[in-house]
């Protein structure tokens, strides 16, 4: 028998084949996945400047750097879980193992709540740019206009990643290697006019300090890291398609932690690149005007390309990279979370019909339309409802993200604790990086739902409570009378048959029921 520890006198039943594509991606192409999902572009936009407002000023680059440090943690337990467990179902299935099958299920939930919301900010901002690409800026903030826009480029993303993953992947390197391409240009004619002397007295050359948070009251580095935290998620969509992989034990662990390093390094670049040639001024272009806040790539692109033929062209291009940040956040999110619904179909915790698989394109065809349509509906009634309410319903995936990453870190610790002493690596990596890693995130749920809370921290409020806390403990509630719903359908699940707890011994890399 191989080192790998045989299933224990009762096994759970064995769980067919889910019917995905086995061996059509390499490594390379699960961190393109990954790192699209994260929408490197939009996510530095959009919260550069916040950071900058909340006190940190030209240390920005200094939370951006740590809040990495803890998201490389879980990006570890994620790769190790992945190596004793490929299973696309990735957050669902771990959770399962590790801490039985309720609170599994109410990952799996948390996990499809937040792609539920974070697609609703995508798709408005799909159809924002697309109007903003095309010259009609009086139409960019008609919420009629772009939110037919936005349902259209969801609706036809869906199409593609139900046409088959090869073709997805294919769509996510040229639409990554856009939105990167543009980033670098951005940063580096940025910095060499910061050099030169030609970018304005408001610009300064890049310190070293930067990096290093001192100085810093710890009210603003809370919120600081509040911020800068959830600019990296995302990169767990490169594990959603283990089973879709050339070696799925492998590859997808590997893919998801170079995202993380890539992510860092592309994020750093171009906030020093802002920083040093905006500055942190609350006027103008600075960083620290308000009106620049919610995109200061948008803000920075005719300063830095000037007003010349190649600077408008440039400028474009820094909405094209925008746009196509957005479209293809929007794709990696349906993949993963489509995958998620299959797996808790394919082992009894949702009805079979989640689990069909395109008999031709070999992906999740009633998981991928049903997650589109269901994130349709959504967006289409946050729009109508309120920009307001759209806006505190992004703020919310915060919450579910740090249940996500506590839940996966933690996971990883008791999944393996049999294994925790067999060596210096396992006890490093299966044990002290996971554990930190999720107690941090732990501690940014409860700063979180706090901060939060507060009535002056979104644009809504309900009962005096902010709106942002209220629809994501609301919509993590929900979880519950659902999972009661389909309680009695999964008996099978629930009683832990399907997919029962289990952990790691004797060094090997299966798991076994506990």
């Amino acid at each position: 028998m191989s080192e790998a520890v045989a299933l224990s006198a009762r096994p759970a039943p064995a769980v067919p084949a889910k019917g995905l594509r086995a061996g059509a991606l390499g490594m390379v192409s699960a961190m393109v996945i990954g790192m699209s999902s994260t929408a490197p572009a939009y996510s530095i936009a959009a919260t550069l400047g916040f950071i900058v407002l909340a006190g940190a000023g030209l240390k920005a680059a200094a939370f951006i750097l740590l809040s990495f440090i803890p998201v490389l943690f879980v990006a570890v337990a994620f790769r190790e879980l992945n190596t004793a467990e490929p299973d696309c179902g990735t957050n669902f299935t771990w959770a399962t193992r590790a801490f039985g099958s309720r609170a599994g299920w109410m990952t799996g939930w948390v996990v499809t709540v937040a792609q539920l919301l974070v697609m609703s900010s995508q798709s408005a901002l799909t159809g924002r740019y697309t109007l903003l690409l095309l010259g009609a800026d009086s139409l960019a903030d008609n919420r009629a206009v772009t939110t037919a826009i936005g349902c259209a480029w969801l609706l036809a993303l869906c199409y593609l990643c139900y046409r088959g993953i090869e073709v997805s992947a294919r769509a996510q390197w040229v639409l990554l290697g856009i939105e990167l391409a543009v980033l670098v240009v951005f940063s580096v004619v940025a910095l060499v006019r910061v050099y030169e002397g030609s970018a304005g007295p408001q610009a300064t050359h890049p310190q070293w300090s930067w990096l290093w948070p001192n100085g810093v009251s710890l009210g603003t580095a809370v919120s600081a890291v509040l911020l800068a935290v959830f600019i990296y998620w995302g990169w767990e969509s490169s594990l959603s398609v283990n089973e879709e992989s050339a070696d799925p034990r492998r590859a997808p662990g590997r893919a998801a932690v170079l995202s993380t390093v890539l992510l860092v390094l592309n994020y750093l670049l171009v906030t020093v690149a802002a920083l040093a040639f905006a500055g942190v001024g609350e006027s103008g272009i600075g960083l620290g005007n308000e009106a620049n806040s919610e995109d200061v790539l948008a803000g920075l692109g005719g300063a830095v390309f000037g007003g010349s033929g190649l600077g408008k062209v440039m400028g474009l291009l820094l909405i094209v990279s925008v746009l196509t940040s957005g479209a293809a956040t929007s794709q990696a999110t349906i993949m993963p979370a489509a995958r998620t619904t299959l797996s808790m179909a394919s082992h009894g915790a949702l009805p079979k019909v989640f689990g069909r698989v395109h008999p031709k394109y070999q992906t999740p065809s009633v998981s991928t339309w049903t997650f589109g349509l269901v994130s349709l509906v959504l967006y289409v009634l946050l729009a109508v409802w309120s920009d307001n309410v759209l806006s505190d319903s992004v703020d919310a995936v915060g919450l579910t993200i740090a249940i996500e990453y506590t839940m996966t870190a933690l996971a990883c610790v008791w999944v393996f604790r049999k294994t925790l002493l067999a060596g210096v690596r396992h006890f490093v990596l299966r044990g002290v990086l996971p554990f930190a890693g999720g107690v941090f995130f732990l501690a940014v749920l409860v700063l979180a739902v706090i901060e939060y809370a507060k009535p002056d921290a979104g644009e809504t409020t309900v009962f005096g409570i902010g709106g942002v806390a209220v629809i994501g403990v609301v919509s993590i509630l929900i979880g519950f009378p659902l999972m009661f719903a389909v309680h009695r359908a999964c008996r099978e699940f629930f009683a832990g048959r399907r997919l029962p707890r289990g952990s790691v011994s004797r060094g090997g890399e299966s798991i076994e029921e506990a």
